[in-house]
């Protein structure tokens, strides 16, 4: 299944989730993302500035609550020396998931932002 062919999650689900993104853009994806995060996978393509694009697939535990921990492994070019793990809270990784979406809406292409990958990397903490 592909981004634009999510169904957006029940409204149950959303509504726990809803205080913690009050800017309206968010919102109005937030069914979807949920929906991904429901999934508990993804596979994209990790685009590379003047070269080409690295293949990913990401994996993670499911919970219902947002301030539960996820944790997400990533594995690039299926290539077992270049997985990474992270631990976050449901809500933050949510909010990673809506930025794929409107980077896929936007762009066509699956993949996380650069302040997802700059906390993968740890250059963040």
């Amino acid at each position: 299944m592909t981004i634009d062919k999510l169904q957006p999650a029940p409204s149950q689900q959303v509504n726990v989730y809803a205080p913690y993104y009050p800017q309206q853009g968010k919102k109005s994806v937030l069914p979807y993302a949920i929906s991904l995060y429901q999934r508990g996978a993804l596979e994209g393509e990790r685009k590379i500035e003047g070269g080409e694009s690295i293949p990913f697939v990401a994996s993670w535990n499911i919970s219902s609550l947002p301030a539960d921990l996820t944790r997400l492994r990533i594995q690039f070019d299926g290539n077992s020396e270049l997985s990474y793990e992270l631990m976050m809270a449901n809500f933050e990784f949510v909010d990673f998931l809506i930025e794929v979406i409107l980077n896929f809406k936007r762009g066509r292409f699956t993949d996380f932002s650069q302040t997802f990958y700059r906390k993968l990397m740890h250059y963040e903490d």
